[in-house]
Protein backbone atom coordinates (compact mmCIF):
# COMPACT_ATOMS: atom_id res chain seq x y z
CA UNK A 1 0.00 0.00 0.00
CA UNK A 2 2.87 2.33 1.15
CA UNK A 3 4.68 2.05 -2.23
CA UNK A 4 1.66 2.17 -4.34
CA UNK A 5 0.75 5.36 -2.83
CA UNK A 6 4.35 6.44 -3.22
CA UNK A 7 4.51 5.67 -6.96
CA UNK A 8 1.36 7.31 -7.35
CA UNK A 9 2.13 10.39 -5.86
CA UNK A 10 5.82 10.53 -7.74
CA UNK A 11 3.58 9.90 -11.28
CA UNK A 12 0.95 12.87 -9.66
CA UNK A 13 4.66 15.07 -9.76
CA UNK A 14 5.06 14.95 -13.13
CA UNK A 15 1.18 14.99 -14.48
CA UNK A 16 0.24 18.24 -13.00
CA UNK A 17 3.34 20.51 -14.21
CA UNK A 18 3.55 18.66 -17.12
CA UNK A 19 -0.80 19.32 -17.49
CA UNK A 20 -0.30 23.25 -17.06
CA UNK A 21 3.13 23.89 -18.88
CA UNK A 22 2.59 21.47 -21.91
CA UNK A 23 -1.05 21.53 -22.70
CA UNK A 24 -1.93 25.02 -21.59
CA UNK A 25 1.37 27.42 -21.82
CA UNK A 26 2.92 24.93 -24.48
CA UNK A 27 0.65 25.28 -27.17
CA UNK A 28 1.47 29.21 -27.72
CA UNK A 29 4.92 28.81 -27.22
CA UNK A 30 5.46 25.18 -30.07
CA UNK A 31 2.73 27.00 -32.11
CA UNK A 32 5.09 29.94 -32.72
CA UNK A 33 8.67 27.28 -33.34
CA UNK A 34 6.69 25.11 -35.34
CA UNK A 35 5.56 27.40 -38.40
CA UNK A 36 6.98 28.95 -41.08
CA UNK A 37 7.71 32.65 -39.44
CA UNK A 38 6.28 35.38 -41.85
CA UNK A 39 9.72 36.69 -42.70
CA UNK A 40 10.52 33.51 -44.24
CA UNK A 41 7.80 33.26 -46.18
CA UNK A 42 8.22 36.24 -48.52
CA UNK A 43 11.57 34.75 -49.44
CA UNK A 44 10.20 31.78 -50.31
CA UNK A 45 9.36 31.54 -54.34
CA UNK A 46 9.23 28.17 -55.59
CA UNK A 47 7.50 24.92 -54.32
CA UNK A 48 9.99 23.18 -53.49
CA UNK A 49 11.29 26.02 -51.68
CA UNK A 50 7.69 25.93 -49.34
CA UNK A 51 8.21 22.35 -49.31
CA UNK A 52 11.65 22.31 -47.78
CA UNK A 53 10.22 24.76 -45.09
CA UNK A 54 7.03 22.82 -44.22
CA UNK A 55 9.44 19.81 -44.01
CA UNK A 56 11.85 21.28 -41.97
CA UNK A 57 8.61 22.01 -39.56
CA UNK A 58 8.26 18.00 -38.96
CA UNK A 59 10.75 17.26 -36.27
CA UNK A 60 9.38 20.29 -34.01
CA UNK A 61 5.88 18.56 -34.37
CA UNK A 62 7.09 15.01 -33.45
CA UNK A 63 8.71 16.36 -30.49
CA UNK A 64 5.63 18.50 -30.02
CA UNK A 65 3.58 15.40 -29.90
CA UNK A 66 5.65 13.49 -27.46
CA UNK A 67 5.71 16.67 -25.06
CA UNK A 68 2.08 16.62 -25.40
CA UNK A 69 1.90 12.96 -24.64
CA UNK A 70 3.19 13.11 -21.40
CA UNK A 71 0.25 13.76 -19.05
CA UNK A 72 -1.69 10.86 -21.09
CA UNK A 73 1.08 8.41 -20.00
CA UNK A 74 0.82 9.55 -16.70
CA UNK A 75 -2.66 8.48 -17.11
CA UNK A 76 -1.77 5.15 -18.30
CA UNK A 77 0.71 5.04 -15.75
CA UNK A 78 -1.49 5.38 -12.90
CA UNK A 79 -4.66 2.89 -14.58
CA UNK A 80 -1.78 0.54 -14.33
CA UNK A 81 -0.80 1.34 -10.22
CA UNK A 82 -4.44 1.14 -9.45
CA UNK A 83 -6.36 -0.39 -12.28
CA UNK A 84 -10.04 0.06 -11.65
CA UNK A 85 -12.44 -0.58 -15.04
CA UNK A 86 -14.78 2.84 -15.14
CA UNK A 87 -11.14 4.73 -15.36
CA UNK A 88 -9.72 2.58 -17.08
CA UNK A 89 -12.67 2.87 -20.02
CA UNK A 90 -11.95 6.72 -19.75
CA UNK A 91 -8.46 6.41 -20.21
CA UNK A 92 -9.02 4.35 -22.93
CA UNK A 93 -11.31 7.50 -24.08
CA UNK A 94 -8.54 10.07 -23.37
CA UNK A 95 -6.09 8.36 -25.49
CA UNK A 96 -8.35 8.08 -28.52
CA UNK A 97 -9.22 11.57 -28.25
CA UNK A 98 -5.36 12.43 -28.05
CA UNK A 99 -4.73 10.51 -31.38
CA UNK A 100 -6.77 12.29 -33.13
CA UNK A 101 -6.18 15.73 -31.90
CA UNK A 102 -2.58 15.17 -32.70
CA UNK A 103 -3.11 14.24 -36.23
CA UNK A 104 -5.59 17.20 -36.62
CA UNK A 105 -2.89 19.42 -35.01
CA UNK A 106 -0.03 17.85 -36.71
CA UNK A 107 -1.74 18.31 -40.15
CA UNK A 108 -2.75 22.07 -39.17
CA UNK A 109 0.41 22.92 -37.91
CA UNK A 110 1.86 21.37 -41.39
CA UNK A 111 -0.84 22.39 -43.84
CA UNK A 112 0.01 26.53 -41.78
CA UNK A 113 3.77 25.69 -43.04
CA UNK A 114 2.81 24.85 -46.70
CA UNK A 115 0.28 28.15 -46.99
CA UNK A 116 2.74 30.76 -44.90
CA UNK A 117 0.95 33.33 -44.73
CA UNK A 118 -0.73 33.05 -48.09
CA UNK A 119 2.44 33.33 -49.90
CA UNK A 120 2.23 29.83 -50.82
CA UNK A 121 -1.42 29.70 -52.35
CA UNK A 122 -0.37 29.31 -55.89
CA UNK A 123 1.87 26.74 -55.45
CA UNK A 124 -0.50 24.05 -53.40
CA UNK A 125 -3.67 22.70 -53.80
CA UNK A 126 -7.15 24.09 -51.65
CA UNK A 127 -6.82 21.25 -50.00
CA UNK A 128 -4.02 22.68 -47.71
CA UNK A 129 -5.97 26.10 -47.28
CA UNK A 130 -8.57 23.82 -45.82
CA UNK A 131 -6.32 23.58 -42.32
CA UNK A 132 -6.96 26.94 -41.59
CA UNK A 133 -10.39 25.64 -39.91
CA UNK A 134 -8.59 22.74 -38.59
CA UNK A 135 -7.79 24.92 -35.28
CA UNK A 136 -11.86 25.15 -34.95
CA UNK A 137 -11.73 20.87 -35.16
CA UNK A 138 -9.33 20.77 -33.03
CA UNK A 139 -11.28 22.87 -30.18
CA UNK A 140 -13.87 20.72 -30.07
CA UNK A 141 -11.49 17.74 -29.93
CA UNK A 142 -9.40 19.49 -27.17
CA UNK A 143 -12.13 21.17 -24.83
CA UNK A 144 -13.67 17.41 -23.50
CA UNK A 145 -10.36 15.83 -23.53
CA UNK A 146 -8.43 18.17 -21.33
CA UNK A 147 -11.73 18.30 -19.11
CA UNK A 148 -11.52 14.06 -18.92
CA UNK A 149 -7.77 14.02 -18.29
CA UNK A 150 -8.14 17.15 -15.34
CA UNK A 151 -10.99 15.27 -13.84
CA UNK A 152 -8.83 11.99 -14.27
CA UNK A 153 -5.83 13.47 -13.19
CA UNK A 154 -7.86 14.69 -10.18
CA UNK A 155 -9.29 11.62 -9.29
CA UNK A 156 -5.60 9.68 -9.72
CA UNK A 157 -3.95 11.84 -8.03
CA UNK A 158 -6.01 12.40 -4.65
CA UNK A 159 -5.94 9.42 -2.43
CA UNK A 160 -8.00 6.58 -1.72
CA UNK A 161 -8.17 7.06 2.21
CA UNK A 162 -9.08 10.62 2.58
CA UNK A 163 -13.13 11.04 2.83
CA UNK A 164 -14.54 14.46 2.08
CA UNK A 165 -14.36 15.68 5.14
CA UNK A 166 -10.45 15.51 4.94
CA UNK A 167 -10.21 12.74 7.82
CA UNK A 168 -7.58 9.79 6.92
CA UNK A 169 -8.91 6.26 7.39
CA UNK A 170 -6.38 3.71 7.45
CA UNK A 171 -7.40 0.67 5.32
CA UNK A 172 -8.11 -2.71 6.36
CA UNK A 173 -5.17 -4.09 4.76
CA UNK A 174 -2.05 -3.60 6.62
CA UNK A 175 0.54 -5.42 4.14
Amino acid sequence: MRHDLTARALVAVVFWPSLFFFWFLGPFVLFLLSTTSSETCSRLETRAEFLAAANGTLPMLIVQTLIYAVPIGCLMLWNRLSPEPARARRVAICIKLFAVSAVVGAVWDYGTSLICDGYGQPFFSTAWQMTSYLPIVSLLINIPLCVLVFSLGRAYSTRDDVTEDGVVHPSQDNS
